[in-house]
């Protein structure tokens, strides 16, 4: 009798814990393989430590990763509703569009699909933080400064925080990547966090 009695206390508070994990505002990372952990173990890579972070300095939010290595803007733009209806995050960390940049896709395709995303996330009353990157210099001056430009007016045009170059103290240390050149490495993924948890942090003490 005690046995059954201290199972069914277990199972309510299971159930119990469950319900609060579910109900508990989410932060959500959409991005490509940068934020994918390529390469790497995927508890070592900046999106695990972030959440390690937040569970550490704002307890009571759920880290959901739902980016993918190859992701473009387009794809991007596809597959944000469901992800939104899914997920009903409180803030949305975007990055995406190196893989746009990269493969020479049309910058202005890019752009459009990075606000489309943003606005789809606004209207389903997402934060969201938009995490900029920039192009090796060997694809021009110009194709690289209107990539770039893509984020400045993206921020400006909603009126959302910007992390300019996700990779910034990273991309001048070779050391720092992975044989392919593009991907960071583990000892690169501390350095993300902190860029990232520096502009994350203030939006999450504005949301609860």
């Amino acid at each position: 009798m005690f046995i059954r009695l201290l199972l069914i206390v277990c199972f309510l508070f299971w159930g119990v814990a469950a319900q609060a994990t579910q109900s508990a505002p989410v932060v959500l990372v959409f991005g490509d393989s940068l934020s994918a952990s390529y390469g790497i173990p995927a508890n070592s890579g900046w999106v695990s430590l972030l959440e390690q972070r937040i569970h550490q300095k704002k307890p009571g939010f759920r880290v959901i990763n739902a980016s993918i290595s190859g992701e473009t803007t387009s794809g991007g733009r596809y597959r944000i509703e469901q992800v939104l209806a899914e997920h009903r995050p409180a803030l949305v960390i975007l990055e995406l569009g190196a893989n746009d940049g990269l493969r020479g896709l049309p910058l202005d395709a890019a752009a459009s699909n990075l606000n489309a995303i943003i606005t789809a996330c606004r209207n389903s009353k997402a934060r969201v933080l938009l995490i900029g990157m920039r192009l090796p210099p060997n694809y021009g001056n110009a194709y690289g400064a209107k990539f770039q430009s893509i984020y400045q007016q993206a921020a400006q045009r909603h009126k959302i925080p910007l992390l300019p170059f996700l990779l910034e103290g990273v991309a001048d240390n070779p050391e720092l990547f992975q044989a392919d050149g593009l991907h960071p490495t583990t000892a690169a993924q501390p350095l993300i966090m902190e860029r990232v948890w520096k502009l994350l942090q203030p939006m999450l003490a504005k949301s609860g």
